[in-house]
């Protein structure tokens, strides 16, 4: 079974994604902050996160960028999760170094097509 983490400041949001991906058959937790995302990140395993762009505190971005600089985190395939779906900034977030965006309010077809099983 894949693990995900939901990276989210917004709780609705979060519940959302996880009913989703527990329909798909993952299995998904959840932090409310990117610190708490990073601080996880450390003391489990998981196979992708969904991390919301805009954060209070660390945003997304950044999170992306640490993530991407530890090297014991490199196969990690993370997706951006925002509600800003312009084509610059769905091409920033992937120069950043997310692997895809998914756009909220999210769909099974559209989560489908971001983290295939």
């Amino acid at each position: 079974m894949k693990r995900i983490l939901v990276v989210d400041d917004n709780a609705i949001n979060r519940k959302l994604a996880l009913a989703l991906l527990k329909k798909r058959g993952w299995t998904a937790s959840e932090v409310d902050s990117g610190t708490a995302a990073l601080e996880r990140l450390t003391t489990e395993d998981f196979d992708g996160v969904l991390l919301d762009i805009r954060m209070p505190g660390m945003d997304g971005e950044e999170v992306c960028r640490r993530i991407r600089a530890n090297p014991a985190l490199a196969g990690l395939r993370l997706i951006a999760y925002t509600a800003h779906a312009m084509e610059s900034e769905i091409q920033r977030f992937i120069d950043t170094g997310f692997d895809s965006v998914l756009i909220k309010p999210i769909t099974m077809q559209n989560l489908q097509a971001v983290l295939p099983d």
